[in-house]
C-alpha cells in the first residue's frame, strides 16, 4: 500500500456490498500467515488482462508501477497496488472471488481502500476513486487526474500506471524504507526528476561512502 497518500471519503457510500466471512473463508484467509506473499510479473499480467477483458479500467500503482515505468523488474513484490474508478469495484470483486480471493481484514480498511488475497499468497491492494464530470473528486482516494496517465511495461506487456513524477511525490511525506529509497532513486535517475529533499541525506551519505 502507498503510505504517502491519505484517503478522504466524500458523499454517500457507493452501495458496494460487504462480504461476510463464513467459517471456511476465515480459515482460508488465516492460512495467508503460513505462506510468503508474492505477486510475480505473470500474476500481474494475468490480472490486468482479466480486467481488460471485462472493460475494467485499472492503473498500476506502488512497487509494480515503479518497475513498469523502468521497464524491468528490480525486486520481488509482496502485493499489487492498483487504482481504479470505484464504479468497477463490484465487478472486480465478483471476478476475483471466482478465483478464490477474499477480503483480508485490516484495521484501516475502507470502501475505497481494501485488500483482497488468496491462499497462494497473492495480495491486491485496491485504491479507488470517483470524479465528477468536471474532474473533481467526489469519493475515495485523492488521486490527481494527471497522475493516472502513465504508461509502462511489465515483462513486455503494456500497462497503465501512475506517472513517474507523481509516483515520486507519492513516496514523500512519510517514513520511507530501503525499498522506497531505491525505487525513488531509480525513477529520478531514469526520468531526470530531482530527488526529493528527504531522500537527499541518504543519497549524499551514499555518495560519500562510495568516494572513500
Amino acid at each position: 500500500m502507498e503510505a504517502g497518500r491519505s484517503s478522504i471519503t466524500i458523499g454517500p457510500k457507493s452501495g458496494v456490498r460487504d462480504i461476510d466471512f463464513d467459517k471456511s473463508s476465515k480459515i482460508e484467509m488465516d492460512s495467508l500467515e503460513n505462506c510468503q506473499p508474492e505477486m510475480t510479473a505473470r500474476d500481474v499480467i494475468d490480472l490486468v488482462q482479466l480486467f481488460e477483458r471485462n472493460q475494467i479500467e485499472v492503473i498500476i500503482d506502488g512497487g509494480w508501477a515503479v518497475d513498469a515505468l523502468l521497464g524491468e523488474q528490480t525486486r520481488p513484490h509482496e502485493d499489487l497496488d492498483i487504482a481504479m474508478p470505484h464504479q468497477y469495484v463490484p465487478l472486480a470483486r465478483i471476478l476475483l472471488e471466482v478465483l478464490g480471493y477474499r477480503d483480508v481484514p485490516r484495521t484501516d480498511t475502507q470502501d475505497c481502500n481494501f485488500v483482497l488475497g488468496d491462499v497462494q499468497g497473492h495480495l491486491i491492494d485496491f485504491h479507488t476513486y470517483t470524479f465528477d464530470e468536471q474532474g473533481n473528486l467526489v469519493f475515495g482516494l485523492p488521486y490527481p487526474p494527471a497522475s493516472l496517465n502513465g504508461l509502462g511495461w511489465i515483462d513486455g506487456y503494456p500497462v497503465k500506471c501512475i506517472t513517474p513524477e507523481w509516483l515520486v511525490k507519492f513516496h514523500t511525506g512519510y517514513q520511507f524504507d530501503e525499498n522506497d529509497y531505491r525505487d525513488v532513486k531509480a525513477l529520478c535517475q531514469h526520468y531526470g526528476i530531482q530527488l526529493p529533499s528527504e531522500y537527499l541525506i541518504i543519497n549524499t551519505r551514499e555518495s560519500k561512502e562510495l568516494s572513500e
